[in-house]
C-alpha cells in the first residue's frame, strides 16, 4: 500500500516495457503526424483556402477510434485485407502489419496519424492566418521563392502554434488506448502493451486498483515534465510578430 506500489513500480519489467512502447509510439505518431498535419497546411495557405477541402481534410477526424482501429484491422489483415492484397500485386510477400512485434506499434501510430493529421492541419492552418500576407508579398518582391519564404516566415512566425500544438498532441498520444485495445489488445507478447492499456488490465482485469492508481500518477507527472519542457524549447509563449 501507499509508498509500495511506487516501488513496485520502479522494479517493474512490465512498467519499464510499457513506458517503452509507449515512448516508441509517441515519437512515430507526433514525427509523422506533425510533418503530414505542416505540409498539408501550408499547402491549403498557399494554395487554396476552398471549404470543401478543409471539410475533407477534416473527414477522418469524425471517425470514431475504434472505427478507425476496426477498419483498418480488416483493410490489413494478413490473409483478406485489401492492402496486403495490393503487396500481393506488387510482387511483395504479405505483412502481419498488427502481428509482427517489429510492426505493430508503427501501424497503430499511422493508424491514427491518418485519424488525426487533419485536424493538427486546420489548427496549424488557423494560426498560419495570423501571418500578415505583406509579408510574403515583400519576400516575392525580393526574389524569394516557395521554400525560402517557408523557412524564413512561415516556421518562425509558426513556431508558437507548432508547440502548443505538440504538447496537445504528445499528451493525447500517451492516452493512446481504444486503437490498441481493438486491434492487438497489447499484443504480439507485450509490444504494443501501451501504459494505458497496462493500467486498464491492472485495474479491471486484476483489479489492483492501488497499483494502477500509482502508475497513473506517474505517467501525470511524467506528462507534465514533458509539457514544461516542449513549452520552454518551443518558447511557445511568445511570438516573433511582436
Amino acid at each position: 500500500m501507499g509508498l509500495d506500489n511506487y516501488r513496485r513500480l520502479a522494479n517493474d519489467p512490465v512498467f519499464w516495457n510499457s513506458l517503452w512502447v509507449t515512448v516508441e509510439y509517441v515519437v512515430v505518431n507526433i514525427g509523422v503526424q506533425t510533418v503530414a498535419a505542416l505540409l498539408i497546411a501550408v499547402l491549403m495557405h498557399r494554395l487554396t483556402r476552398s471549404t470543401v477541402l478543409r471539410g475533407i481534410v477534416l473527414a477522418p477526424y469524425l471517425v470514431a477510434n475504434v472505427v478507425a482501429g476496426i477498419v483498418w484491422l480488416w483493410i490489413l489483415d494478413t490473409q483478406l485485407g485489401i492492402g496486403n492484397e495490393v503487396l500481393k500485386w506488387l510482387g511483395i510477400e504479405p505483412v502481419a502489419f498488427f502481428g509482427d512485434e517489429d510492426w505493430a506499434i508503427p501501424t497503430i501510430a499511422l493508424v491514427n496519424v491518418w485519424r488525426h493529421m487533419g485536424y493538427t492541419a486546420l489548427l496549424l492552418f488557423a494560426g498560419l492566418q495570423t501571418i500578415p500576407n505583406t509579408l510574403y508579398e515583400a519576400a516575392q518582391v525580393d526574389g524569394a521563392g516557395e521554400w525560402r519564404m517557408f523557412r524564413s516566415i512561415t516556421l518562425p512566425l509558426l513556431r508558437p502554434i507548432i508547440g502548443l500544438v505538440m504538447i496537445i498532441t504528445v499528451i493525447g498520444s500517451f492516452q493512446v488506448f481504444d486503437t490498441v485495445s481493438v486491434t492487438t489488445d497489447g499484443k504480439p507478447g507485450n509490444a504494443t502493451n501501451v501504459l494505458q492499456l497496462y493500467i486498464y488490465d491492472l485495474a479491471f482485469g486484476r483489479f489492483q486498483f492501488g497499483y494502477a492508481s500509482a502508475i497513473s500518477v506517474a505517467l501525470m507527472l511524467l506528462l507534465a515534465a514533458v509539457t514544461v519542457v516542449q513549452y520552454r524549447l518551443t518558447r511557445a509563449g511568445r511570438t516573433d510578430l511582436d
